[in-house]
């Protein structure tokens, strides 16, 4: 039996560190009881395409590191939405959204809805795991 491919949906306060970033999705992975070997894909918004942890870490963990517009992003329908990001970001969502356009699936394929962490110097990220639709 094959396990599931999962894709990855990260969002981040500008400036978060490395370890920070990496941390989150570990955690994720660790409650979703995913091995990292799943883990097929990592995604964002366009805005984060420079977002240096993000870079980093596909860049360590030899991941395609996939952008989605905020247009893109705000068609899916998600479990979480957030005002705030809606603010920030032009989309009600970033991680779950991204996850699920990475995974080509619907919300019903989220492992790992929205895990957030904030890291020691106060900057959040958040990441959302979704299995890749068959």
């Amino acid at each position: 039996m094959t396990l599931p491919k999962i894709a990855a949906g990260l969002g981040c306060d500008r400036g978060t560190p490395f370890a920070t970033v990496a941390q989150v999705l570990d955690e994720a992975l660790a409650q979703a009881g995913v091995e990292a070997s799943q883990l097929a894909v990592i995604a964002t918004i366009e805005a984060k395409a420079d977002e240096a942890a993000f870079l980093e870490l596909a860049a360590a963990r030899d991941l395609p590191l996939r952008f989605y517009s905020a247009a893109q992003l705000a068609a899916v329908e998600v479990p979480n939405p957030s005002e705030t990001v809606r603010r920030y970001m032009g989309t009600p969502s970033v991680c779950e959204a991204a996850a699920l356009l990475a995974a080509n699936a619907g919300a019903d394929a989220l492992v790992i809805e929205k895990h957030k962490l904030r890291g020691p110097d106060g900057r959040n990220a958040t990441v959302s795991l979704a299995r890749f639709s068959e």
